[in-house]
């Protein structure tokens, strides 16, 4: 294995070196303005992680699985995010460079490794951005007195509601990622005075007798058949159960994907104002707020009415204030999640154009794709993203492949928490500006509490996973690796 200009070259694990993927980022045609602050990061994280999740998710979970122990599943979710999020934290102020999980497991693992987490991301941002715009068009019906935001052309159902917010957002990261933070501030803002104004009226209406028992006693339960069972229950054959400890458990399972979404802070790093104290006081500040709001809304939510009362699949926050007589509050929870599902889309957007950006600066797709604009973001790569987001959520239904981001982001943690341990033993001599604690304890305890959650998706999820990552090695071997900047002699700069 020889070094030349910071590239390990041996095969398929090549890596790039951190002090190589610092100095690409000085390239006239492909710079990115440092334009953000820790403040604008916290402001992102608030904004992708709390969407309609708070609003639908809380009041699901405690009626068939928790009961009213849902809000310490939330605190089990959290520690488990907590893990992970100290590794990006480590990685981001140590290689404060665009693509996030990528980049890192650039340095780390080498190319393939690098190119198999960056084609996940992919999936992950750009199903997550369509999915959302989704629920975005459904909310924007109700809070539109019942106007159906989806038209028919034909054989083809076009849901304009949800190709209206893509192309919004995308002319908003194009036009500047500082517009985008005050845009997103001004968003979040109103989604969290939602929050907190539900949170300070339902406390008016909470009985303490909704809260015993805290954790119900157990109750059978299916756990699908077949394909739609979870790989855990496929593996061991265990009968499913809700409520009770395991419920409990299942319950953290779930809720966990109220989370999804702080990593993308990570993937700012490169246009962050001294990133190594401000992205991980973007990634740990935004966590600890968002699990602050989620244990109060599921604490009240809870004492409100009686956790039986909550079963279904039809139960919302609303559901409470309904049932307390306050048929009004739908319609403000409906802005609270039509406010909070835009600046989701405008985060997870951002977070794709700056892996594919990073990816096309190593030449691993198209680099034409990595020059930026007047305006410091990468244009070409914003108009291509926003058009493939846009034709997903205006034109096909999702369905049950929102289960699929949540495995490709469980399956960044988990490279991210052991690339960790890596790095350290590698290059123990970089500056870091933030270290996960107890290494390597901790990025282990990520590992285990992401790998458990990714037991819990369904065995359908986890074939079409495998599936997609087919794809990605077959574009890896015929496209990627011989276009590769790392493949050129010398690997000169461009």
């Amino acid at each position: 294995m020889t070094e030349t200009g910071g590239v390990s070259r041996s095969g398929l694990f090549r890596t790039k070196s951190v002090e190589r993927s610092i100095l690409d980022t000085d390239e006239p045609d492909s710079r990115l303005r440092k334009d953000l602050t820790a403040w604008d990061l916290i402001v992102f994280g608030v904004a992708v992680v709390i969407g309609a999740g708070i609003f639908t998710l809380t009041a699901r979970t405690a009626g068939n699985v928790a009961g009213p122990s849902v809000s310490l599943a939330f605190v089990l979710a959290a520690v488990a995010c907590a893990l992970a999020a100290l590794c990006y934290a480590e990685f981001a102020s140590t290689v404060p460079v665009a693509g996030s999980a990528y980049t890192f497991s650039f340095a780390t693992f080498g190319e393939f490794v690098a190119w198999i987490i960056g084609w996940d991301l992919i999936l992950e941002f750009a199903l997550a951005a369509a999915v959302v715009g989704k629920g975005w068009s459904l909310y924007l019906g109700e809070v539109l007195g019942g106007l159906s935001p989806v038209a028919s052309l034909g054989p083809v159902k076009v849901d304009w509601g949800a190709i209206l917010i893509v192309v919004v957002i995308g002319v908003l990261v194009a036009t500047g990622t500082k517009l985008s933070s005050r845009v997103s501030l001004v968003i979040t803002s109103i989604k969290i005075a939602v929050v907190l104004f539900v949170v300070a009226l339902g406390v008016f209406y909470i009985d303490t007798d909704n809260y015993t028992p805290y954790v119900p006693p157990s109750e059978s339960a299916s756990t699908g058949e077949g394909l739609r069972q979870s790989l855990f229950s496929f593996l061991t054959g265990a009968g499913g159960s809700t409520f009770g400890w395991y419920g409990l458990l299942a319950a953290a399972s779930l809720v966990f994907f109220a989370f999804i979404g702080f990593d993308v802070v990570a993937t700012t790093a490169e246009e962050t104002r001294h990133p190594q104290r401000a992205v991980p006081i973007g990634i740990l500040g935004s966590l600890a707020i968002v699990t602050v709001l989620y244990v109060a809304v599921s604490l009240v939510l809870t004492g409100m009415v009686n956790y039986k009362e909550l079963a279904g699949d039809e139960s919302t926050l609303a559901t409470a204030f309904a049932l307390n007589g306050m048929d009004w509050a739908k319609n403000l929870i409906s802005v609270g999640a039509l406010a909070g599902l835009t600046t989701v889309v405008m985060v997870l957007m951002l977070g794709q154009t700056r892996v594919l950006f990073a990816m096309a600066r190593d030449g691993l797709v198209p680099r034409r794709l990595s020059h930026t604009g007047r305006h410091g973001t990468p244009v070409r790569t914003t108009v291509l993203v926003t058009v493939v987001v846009a034709v997903l959520a205006g034109l096909i239904p999702l369905g049950t492949l929102e289960e699929m981001v949540n495995i490709g982001t469980l399956f960044a943690f988990v490279l991210v928490s052991i690339g960790v341990i890596v790095l350290r033993r590698t290059r123990p001599d970089l500056e870091r500006g933030f270290r996960v604690p107890a290494v390597p304890l901790v990025p282990i305890l990520a590992v285990l509490a992401c790998v458990w959650l990714m037991a819990n998706l369904s065995v359908e999820t986890w074939l079409r996973f495998v599936v997609w990552m087919v794809i990605g090695v077959v574009v890896y071997f015929t496209y990627s690796r011989r276009h590769s900047v790392l493949a050129e002699p010398a690997a000169p700069r461009r």
